[in-house]
């Protein structure tokens, strides 16, 4: 196959998909789904940061999407168009969320809020990682880091305690910064920040394409 009409094939595969699915071939829109879910999360994610409402919202915009395949013109790419939805279902929730807490905020006022288990456990894994990365500084850049960032000792004070100079705190200081991004870098990968695993895309997908079965009467 020439170059030029592989690359079309490919570009166009998303709209032959819509097309077949329009034509009746239904169980298809699970394949793009499937294809799209990991880029519906982590968008609604960016936006609801909250993982069973942003379960919610891709549903509710896979159904919304299905309903208005016929109106996709092509104008733009599926996903394109897909993602668009997704980002409105979002927004339009939040909105709604924040009218539902203004609501009850005079209320809440008053009531202290505790940290959820999940949350402490959560800042507790967190400060171990953040420990155990301090820990491994090498000691000259460690001593100036914990004065500095976590006793929060000023500057003249840290070089009097370790009789340096101000050039050296500060070169010191920003060394260990660096090092202690790199180090925190491998305990993830960008492409691993808000993953959306197989269970999650599977309750998802199943969920959707039993609403359009019930709406076709299969």
């Amino acid at each position: 196959m020439p170059l030029k009409a592989a690359t079309e094939t490919k570009l166009n595969s998303d709209e032959e998909t819509v097309e077949r699915i329009l034509n009746g071939e239904i169980k298809l829109y699970e394949s793009l789904m499937r294809k799209y879910n990991l880029r519906m999360y982590r968008v609604s994610m960016s936006i609801i940061n909250d993982d069973m409402e942003t379960e919610d919202i891709m549903q509710t915009a896979y159904l919304n999407a299905y309903l208005q395949l016929r109106n996709f013109q092509n104008r733009s790419s599926f996903g394109t168009w897909l993602t668009r939805i997704v980002i409105n279902e979002s927004l339009l929730h939040k909105k709604k969320k924040l009218k539902l807490e203004q609501l009850f905020s005079n209320k809440e006022e008053d009531i202290p809020h505790s940290e959820t288990p999940l949350k402490d456990l959560m800042n507790k894994e967190l400060k171990a990682i953040l420990e155990k990365a301090v820990s491994e500084l090498p000691e000259k850049y460690r001593m100036v880091f914990v004065m500095r960032e976590i006793q929060e000792m000023s500057t003249s004070e840290t070089m009097e305690v370790l009789e340096i100079g101000e050039s050296n705190v500060k070169i010191r200081l920003t060394r260990a910064k660096e090092m202690l991004r790199d180090q925190l870098s491998n305990y993830y990968k960008p492409n691993q920040l808000m993953e959306f695993n197989l269970i999650h895309c599977d309750k998802v997908v199943d969920f959707v394409m039993s609403r359009i079965n019930m709406e076709k009467g299969i």
